[in-house]
């Protein structure tokens, strides 16, 4: 099978906040991340696509019992992006002790940070993070 967004680019793409997605040639519904068929219809005719970066908090969790590695507390919340996909990642920049429903339908603006592996990956990777847009 060939992937059209490998790992390796996915990850170099959000170490310089550029942020890439698929979009299905069938269905037209965007990825973000990034899979190896669409989420929606399960297709593999899928094209690299370029996301804004931009989009809206619909619901966050704050993680007070964290696996191992982890520190927290923290915020985790799910963003609709601007072109249509759902994605999961760590609010950042906020006092998770503060964390409210005033939170809910905030703009965010995606980021990355590194996170450590742990013994059930391969290393340190990049994960996706969200910073409100004041």
């Amino acid at each position: 099978m060939e992937y059209k967004l490998t790992f390796d680019q996915y990850q170099q793409g959000l170490e310089q906040e550029e942020f890439s997605g698929l979009q299905c040639n069938a269905c037209n519904t965007l990825t973000f991340p990034p899979l190896g068929v669409c989420r929606n219809c399960g297709g593999a005719d899928l094209k690299v696509t370029r996301i804004s970066g931009n989009g809206t908090l619909r619901t966050f969790t704050v993680i007070r019992v964290a696996p191992e590695g982890m520190k927290p507390p923290y915020v985790v919340a799910m963003v609709e992006l601007e072109e249509g996909a759902w994605v999961t990642g760590n609010l950042v920049g906020i006092d998770p002790d503060e964390a409210d429903m005033s939170l809910i339908e905030k703009k965010v603006k995606l980021g990355s940070q590194v996170v450590k592996g742990d013994t059930y990956s391969a290393g340190d990777s990049r994960v996706v993070t969200f910073s409100l847009i004041e």
